[in-house]
């Protein structure tokens, strides 16, 4: 199991030395919890896994649109670009709970959890029947408009307001809003990805997107944001969910290429594809994995449902675990610890969630017996007996050459990138960058993609993608009759604060222990005052937690932070049938007063 989290070079070693070199089939990254659902949304509708946007068009909107993102505290840097947009932009958030962005809002949609595709296909059907739509670029750029205008007609204003608890006027307001602007950006992060019907709504996303032309364009897009600073590295160049380079596994002439270009035997490149992340802790459930080499993640934090994944890591003849810090969850029930260097103690590139690589500069040596990634698994690869293999993987430096030759004819094409050290020169380069560009001098410091309104399918045209909703698996009822809603804290928290907990500064600016937002009625029902202890419990854990009496969170619902261990004691396992995305934000919970 991966991550996003260390560098690209390094995560291009991690997948071809174990896949290549020792046989591994099974692999994947930490990714999976938090972009899956984009990337399959992306590479089903666009034909490839392609954010289009660049981080600029935050500033060139007149019509923002945030879906699931809280993005002034998961993405304080970006919401200052929103900030600086000279445009005074429309503003709009779709979130059930009333976030620090939603506040600053000038629209917000507080639907009810998991209603997205309601709302999103109702808003679409409204600019169809006002035939408020780019039809040019509908008719020229896209397939399957018809039959999407055809099943959306169903979501009428009335019923959408009945599933999503809103009035059928904000709504109409909403489209409406759309269909004024002249520049209008779609933007989605985990309130979107972690859902049991995730790729769906990422894709009603996309279509209101295209059926407006609001693609390709300063200040449009369909943009799905990253939680990890190397996830788009994770995702183009593991070597897990797909081949080097963006290439499958399962295209015979991708393999041949990947072989040749890397010099090793078209047979040791496996022709299928890995199991995901929870198909692989349901493989130790079930025996059939017995060993799994954990890098720069915190399974036994982070994963749906903690209590059944850190009995099953136990089950394991030999769990290795290369992490900086050995005092995470999951190191403490490793059979092994490498220590590995942070950022700043090695070299390497990453890449953001706007497709630009940026170099990583070793400024510090490693303290005590830690080594870079890249190192332990040039160690690994030596003692294993495969370094022949990777005889030209020397270097992070000489590693980003060989993924230069893999991207070629790739969308993700970075040929033209003429030196490692030109991404310092040129401030980080967006891919694509074709070799045929080198010579006209430093690349366009932003560049989108589809200005052609050339898609990666073949017939070069994106898809219009749909689906009935569902229920979600675990609704609330008699017994647990409060809607669990997890997601990031404060901007002084970060995933499973491995990091963020070791610094007095930031302990200070959040709650040392775990708490539960409440909704004044319900608390007022339970006669509950903020900082009483509660119990929160689902079918699977109870925990103890402290009462924050907050109008942010509507009757019915609670919200606890993801940060907080205890806090995946409850989740539910449920997963999006396409990203196989863990849908963390929903599950049903009681909660009872305690003294103690």
């Amino acid at each position: 199991i991966g991550t996003g989290q260390i560098c690209t070079e390094e995560l291009a070693f991690l997948g071809a030395f174990a896949k290549f070199g020792m046989g591994m089939l099974h692999g994947d990254g930490n990714t999976r919890q938090c972009m899956a659902t984009a990337v399959a949304a992306y590479k089903q509708s666009f034909g490839f896994d392609a954010p289009p946007y660049t981080y600029a068009d935050f500033e060139q909107s007149d019509v923002i649109v945030l879906i699931g993102s809280n993005l002034c505290i998961a993405h304080p840097i970006l919401w200052q670009r929103v900030l600086r947009n000279p445009n005074k932009p429309e503003i709009i958030v779709l979130d059930p709970r009333r976030t620090e962005t939603a506040i600053a809002a000038t629209q917000h949609l507080a639907l009810k959890p998991k209603s997205d595709l309601a709302l999103l296909y109702g808003t679409a059907n409204l600019l169809i029947q006002n035939g408020w739509l780019d039809r040019a670029f509908i008719d020229a750029h896209t397939v399957g408009c018809p039959e999407f205008a055809d099943f959306v007609r169903q979501f009428t204003a009335e019923r959408v307001a009945g599933e999503t608890g809103l009035p059928a006027g904000e709504l109409r307001r909403f489209a409406e809003t759309i269909h004024r602007g002249k520049a209008v950006s779609f933007w989605w992060t985990m309130g979107v990805n972690q859902g049991h019907e995730a790729t769906r709504t990422a894709q009603a996303i996309i279509n209101l997107a295209l059926m407006t032309g609001n693609i390709g364009r300063p200040g449009t897009g369909a943009n799905s944001i990253t939680g990890q600073c190397n996830a788009m590295g994770s995702r183009l160049f593991s070597n897990t969910t797909n081949l080097l380079g963006g290439h499958e596994f399962t295209n015979q002439s991708h393999r041949e290429k990947v072989a040749r270009i890397l010099g090793i035997p078209f047979e040791r490149i496996p022709s299928q594809n890995s199991l995901a992340y929870d198909q692989i802790i349901e493989g130790i459930e079930r025996g059939v994995i017995k060993g799994l080499w954990v890098i720069a993640t915190n399974t036994a934090h982070s994963w749906i449902n903690q209590n059944s994944v850190r009995a099953l890591l136990k089950k394991l003849d030999f769990l290795v675990v290369q992490d900086m810090y050995h005092t995470t969850e999951t190191a403490a029930a490793a059979h092994l610890v490498l220590p590995a260097a942070a950022w700043g103690e090695k070299e390497g590139t990453f890449i953001n969630s706007e497709r630009r690589f940026g170099l990583v500069k070793k400024v510090a040596r490693a303290p005590g017996h830690a080594l870079s990634d890249f190192n332990i698994f040039r160690l690994a690869a030596h003692y294993w007996g495969c370094s022949e293999l990777f005889k030209d993987w020397t270097s992070p430096e000489a590693v980003f050459q060989i993924l230069k030759k893999l991207s070629h004819g790739q969308p993700c094409d970075i040929t033209g990138i003429e030196n490692y050290h030109a991404l310092d020169e040129y401030g980080g380069v967006q891919w694509p960058l074709h070799q045929a560009e080198e010579t006209s001098g430093p690349p366009q410091q932003e560049r989108r993609l589809f200005a052609d309104g050339k898609f990666f399918h073949s017939d070069g045209k994106a898809r219009f993608l749909f689906e009935s909703p569902r229920p979600s698996a675990e609704p609330v009822d008699r017994d647990y009759p409060f809607l669990l809603l997890t997601g990031r804290g404060t901007s002084a928290q970060w995933h499973t604060q491995t990091r963020t907990a070791k610094s007095a500064v930031l302990r200070q600016l959040y709650p040392e222990k775990l708490y539960v937002e409440i909704n004044p009625l319900d608390a007022n029902r339970m006669r509950l005052s903020s900082n009483d202890t509660v119990i929160v419990a689902s079918r699977r854990d109870l925990v103890r937690a402290t009462a924050f009496i907050t109008p942010t969170v509507q009757p019915g619902q609670v919200f606890m932070p993801m940060h907080y261990a205890l806090t995946n004691k409850l989740t539910f396992p449920d997963f999006d049938p396409y990203s196989r995305q863990p849908s963390y934000k929903a599950c049903a919970v009681k909660l009872s007063r305690t003294t103690s």
